[in-house]
């Protein structure tokens, strides 16, 4: 039980909603999982805000998806990962049907979120993220999708 009058959902977190790649060159990644793998492309965009070109590649019809990330400086998030890291697997995001009471629910079992209040994701959906040392080392995403999901 909880200190708080929050009402916890049976589950946190609904499903794999993607996982992120770090990738050099967007066109190229995309090249690469629609010719070798057969997956197709189901949104494309640039989030400014976020420093990033985009692509969510589909997992069959699963409703999953890769996110593929290239940055769009050297200086934004993706860009000083792939310095330090090189292209790879960077986040792993769940899908939440309500990520302000997730992240108040998860903020009070001890674990730092990266925003105070949920940014905007891909396809307008909100984001947030657990801090990777809370999280065994993985930064996670919650994603929260908006009514026009990907």
């Amino acid at each position: 039980m909880t200190s708080s009058n929050l009402e916890i959902p049976e589950h946190l977190f609904i499903a794999i909603d993607h996982v992120g790649i770090a990738v050099p060159d967007l066109d190229v990644a995309i090249a690469f999982y629609t010719e070798k793998f057969g997956m197709k492309v189901a949104h494309e965009e640039t989030n400014e805000e976020q420093g990033v070109r985009e692509a969510m590649v589909a997992v069959g019809d699963t409703g999953s998806f890769i996110q593929l990330l290239a940055p769009l400086s050297p200086d934004t998030t993706i860009g000083k990962f792939l310095a330090k890291s090189g292209p790879g697997l960077q986040q792993l995001a769940y899908r939440v049907t309500d990520i302000d009471a997730v992240c108040a629910i998860l903020r009070e079992r001890g674990l730092r979120l990266l925003y105070d209040v949920p940014k905007r994701g891909t396809s307008d959906s909100r984001v947030n993220f657990i801090h990777p040392k809370d999280a065994g080392g993985v930064l996670v995403e919650l994603v929260e999708p908006s009514t026009h999901a990907h």
